[in-house]
């Protein structure tokens, strides 16, 4: 017997196949994959749906959208990784994704961009002496509807199981942006404009200890200012610019600034800033988590650094029209009239969504065919903005030519035409035919510029550092939008978890879209902001920057060593700086993660040549809101991985 066993024990190391095992990827904690839209899904695609690629079903696998990553610790003891990959039959035809597979910092496999109807690839790579696996799904020329699928994916190893790590730093919050001062301070947008003969809501933010009077002279006839509130309501005034004189004064001091107020064709001067209901409830919102949005808005002190709107997202419809095809509300929002009135009362303002075709992204009713009678009833409602969501009209048109993209919109605009209110109109296709070059032609107000983002630095950077259109395509009235911010608690349904970006990467978040300026809309679950994030959402010098009266979205200026430089000028003939540490090797996958999963940061010399700025220039830490010292040549900072320094040069004489 003991010869048996140990002739066993020989077999087993001389041919180590006798004791390999199988770790499925389907069996690994997916919840630290990274997936651009929604959650990785075990045996389905991300849609939830059977794993199908080309019309071949597959009964196990993972699947996931782009931009996503799943980094994995083989301990060394792995010997192989099998796979097929594709493009989910699920996804649009204007998918196309890249898949990788790396190990130590290395590249091992590439399947090229891969598109809908492909058959799937294979992929065998050798694993032997590997520490870890990193799993990439990318993009390919486009960003839309990237439904990725790894297909009856496995581990072969010996020893100690394969497991997921995730691809996140331990990083703590760290608050940078000092407490409002006691004083009165203006913030907000300094232009605002509107339509001639509409009903006219503006709140004047202001910040410091109540009570405060704030009073505006100069305001024309038919607009008047609750002097408590800073609330101006009333009749926009024939077409012109109205200078107003706003001043807001407490115990402690007072403060004084100009209002422009421009009644004419353009809607939305500055960018939209607000709150939306999807990136926290999905389907499941309802009338009073909107209310308590509303409050939070209020009560956490945020109305009054400029956030305004309230944007209930899909799922309020009822599933059926009335006889006169009015689309009501569903019972989840029993008197959206009251609410909106509410809403109103406090100074802010309310949206709602729908969709072209003949059902939203959720299954609901949209507007095909009845895009008059909607506009109507939005404007009797109180609408303020409407996010208008392309989804099924892919029905109608399922390989859209450049006309049939615009033709949806063109006839919403038209019916909001002729409704007597001012509503911001929002264009939610994904970017489809370039639409920053044509949006403000058909009368949009903003854009979306690519697929859905997710709480992952994957998705949120993929987005931001890709907005490289013309600057020119941006400006007062029309603003492309790379969707909603991702901070605070989020999870596109009842179930809300923390954002996965780190603290650092949410300052990335919020100066990027600041430097865009882009619309801002918190997706979070308002009533339980946390101070970190009520802090990350209350600089008013950075929010001043998205702001900015002259409209001009940054461009990128410097990319090398991991780092990008983007930079926007200002109304005041300053510069807005953003200097932000991405990672080693720009364009490089394997930056894509933190193989060490440590912390880092890096020196960066910022010159004053690397802006094309010549002379000498005040710098100011717009986070920290604090003045850093006057240079002719360059400045140093010091940024964490992920991380941003925020900073605005301002000419001296």
């Amino acid at each position: 017997m003991k010869k048996i066993l140990s002739l066993f024990f020989l077999m087993a190391i001389v041919l180590p196949g006798w004791s390999q095992k199988v770790k499925w990827l389907d069996e690994m904690n997916l919840k630290l994959m990274s997936c651009g839209w929604s959650t990785p899904q075990v045996n389905k695609s991300v849609g939830g749906n059977p794993l199908k690629v080309n019309g071949a079903t597959f009964n196990r696998g993972v699947g996931t959208h782009a931009v996503s990553t799943f980094l994995i610790n083989l301990n060394k003891q792995a010997t192989t990784f099998n796979t097929q990959v594709g493009v989910d039959d699920e996804a649009t035809n204007n998918a196309s994704i890249e898949f990788i597979v790396m190990a130590d910092q290395k590249v091992l496999w590439r399947s090229g961009v891969m598109k809908k109807g492909e058959d799937p690839k294979t992929c065998q790579i050798p694993l032997n002496g590997k520490q870890k696996l990193g799993l990439v799904v990318l993009s390919g020329e486009s960003n839309d509807n990237d439904h990725a699928d790894w297909l009856n994916a496995k581990i072969v190893y010996s020893g100690a199981t394969p497991i997921a790590i995730g691809n996140v730093i331990s990083e703590k919050p760290y608050i940078l942006t000092p407490a409002s001062s006691p004083a009165p301070r203006i913030n907000g947008a300094k232009v605002f404009g509107a339509h001639p003969g509409n009903p006219f809501l503006f709140k004047v933010p202001v910040t410091g200890v109540r009570p405060m009077t704030i009073n505006a002279s100069g305001l024309p006839d038919g607009l008047s200012i609750d002097s408590k509130t800073g609330i101006i309501t009333g009749t926009t005034p024939a077409k012109g610019e109205y200078r107003i004189k706003i001043t807001a004064q407490n115990k402690v001091g007072k403060a004084t600034r100009t209002l422009k107020i421009v009644s004419g064709d353009l809607l939305a001067l500055t960018p939209p800033l607000g709150w939306n209901s999807w990136n926290c409830w999905g389907l499941s919102v309802n009338q009073d988590r909107v209310k308590a949005s509303a409050d939070a808005m209020i009560q956490k002190g945020l109305i009054e650094h400029g956030w305004t709107y309230i944007n209930i997202d899909d799922g309020w419809e009822a599933p059926s029209r009335t006889a006169d095809s009015i689309l009501l509300p569903n019972g989840k929002f029993p008197d959206m009239k009251a609410l909106t009135t509410y809403i109103h009362s406090q100074g802010l303002k309310m949206g709602i969504y729908s969709s072209p075709g003949t059902r939203t992204c959720g299954g609901f009713l949209a507007s095909y065919q009845n895009e008059v009678q909607d506009a109507k009833t939005w404007a009797e409602l109180g609408i303020d903005y409407i996010k208008y969501d392309w989804c099924s009209y892919g029905w109608i048109a399922p390989n859209p030519n450049l006309e049939e993209l615009q033709k949806p919109y063109i006839v919403m605009r038209k019916a909001l035409d002729q409704c007597n209110r001012d509503i911001i109109f929002s264009l939610c296709q994904y970017g489809m035919g370039n639409v920053w070059e044509w949006g403000a032609k058909i009368g949009g107000n903003t854009w979306r510029t690519t697929g859905d983002i997710g709480d992952s630095w994957d998705s949120m950077s993929g987005i931001g550092f890709s907005q490289t259109q013309d600057p020119k395509c941006t400006g007062p009235g029309h603003w492309n939008d790379p969707d909603m911010l991702v901070v605070g608690k989020v999870g596109w349904g009842p179930s809300l978890h923390n954002t996965h970006l780190t603290p650092s990467e949410q300052y990335t978040h919020i100066s990027m879209w600041s430097l865009l300026a882009s619309p801002l809309l918190i997706g979070c679950d308002m009533s339980q902001l946390d101070a970190f994030t009520l802090n990350l959402l209350s600089n008013d010098e950075v929010l001043a920057i998205n702001q900015d009266p002259l409209g001009v979205k940054a461009s990128r200026v410097k990319k090398a060593d991991g780092v990008e430089i983007w930079m926007r000028p200002l109304d005041d003939h300053s510069y807005a700086v953003g200097v932000f540490y991405n990672g080693k090797g720009s364009g490089d996958p394997t930056a894509l993660f933190n193989w060490s999963n440590s912390k880092s940061t890096k020196t960066v010399k910022v010159s004053l040549s690397d802006l094309k700025l010549k002379g000498k220039y005040q710098v100011r830490d717009l986070w920290r809101q604090k003045d850093t010292g006057i240079t002719n040549q360059s400045k140093t900072v010091e940024i964490p991985y992920h991380g941003v320094a925020f900073l605005k040069f301002t000419p001296v004489k």
